[in-house]
C-alpha cells in the first residue's frame, strides 16, 4: 500500500512539473576493448506496451498501467536494452567483440543472441521486472543452441522512477549472466 501511495504521488508531481527527467540502462561494468568471441545481439523486441511510448511503467494492479509523461526513456528502449545486454555480455565473457544488430560481417560473430522483451516495469511489490524469451544460436551454421524464457525480479532500493531505471539496469544484468552461463 505504501509503494501504491508513493507511486500516486510520483505520478501527481510529475504532471504537475514542467521539465521531463529521463532516463537510460546503465551496464554494470565495462566489457573489454576487443578480442574474444564475437557476440552479435539482436534483434532485440519490445513489448507494445513499451515500444509504443517513451514512458518508464509502473503496473499497479493485475490489469493497471501507469505511467508519467514526464518519466521517459531517452531514446530508444530497444536499442539501449540491446547496448546494455551487449556491454554486460562482453563483460561475464570477457569478450570485446559485440556487435549490435544489424550485423555487416556474419563471419565474424560465435554466437547470435535474440531477444524478446515481454515484461519490464515497476510492480506494486516494489520490484522491478523482467521478463524475456530469448534464443542463442552458434553461428555461421544458425544452430538453435538455446531457448529460454527468463523471469526475473529486482528490488527498488526505495521509491521513485530513478530507482526503477536502476533496478531495471540490474535486470538487465542478471540475463546478461543467465545468457553467458548458457554459452560457457
Amino acid at each position: 500500500m505504501k509503494l501504491l501511495s508513493a507511486i500516486a504521488l510520483c505520478l501527481t508531481l510529475a504532471a504537475c512539473g514542467t521539465g521531463g527527467n529521463y532516463y537510460v540502462l546503465s551496464p554494470v561494468a565495462k566489457a573489454p576493448s576487443h578480442g574474444g568471441p564475437g557476440i552479435g545481439i539482436g534483434p532485440v523486441t519490445i513489448a507494445d506496451y513499451l515500444a509504443e511510448r517513451p514512458y518508464l511503467v509502473f503496473q499497479s494492479s493485475p490489469n493497471k498501467m501507469e505511467v508519467s509523461d514526464q518519466h521517459q526513456w531517452a531514446g530508444d528502449l530497444a536499442s539501449n536494452f540491446s547496448r546494455t545486454l551487449g556491454t554486460n555480455l562482453g563483460y561475464h565473457m570477457g569478450t570485446g567483440n559485440i556487435h549490435q544488430y544489424p550485423w555487416t560481417r556474419e563471419s565474424e560473430l560465435s554466437y547470435q543472441i535474440c531477444i524478446d522483451v515481454n515484461r519490464f516495469h515497476g510492480t506494486a511489490d516494489g520490484d522491478a521486472l523482467l521478463e524475456a524469451s530469448w534464443r542463442a544460436y552458434s553461428l555461421p551454421d544458425g544452430r538453435l543452441i538455446t531457448s529460454r524464457t527468463s523471469t526475473l525480479t529486482e528490488p527498488l532500493e526505495s521509491d521513485g522512477f530513478e530507482k526503477l531505471a536502476e533496478a531495471q539496469s540490474r535486470l538487465v544484468d542478471q540475463l546478461s549472466r543467465a545468457i553467458a552461463a548458457e554459452l560457457n
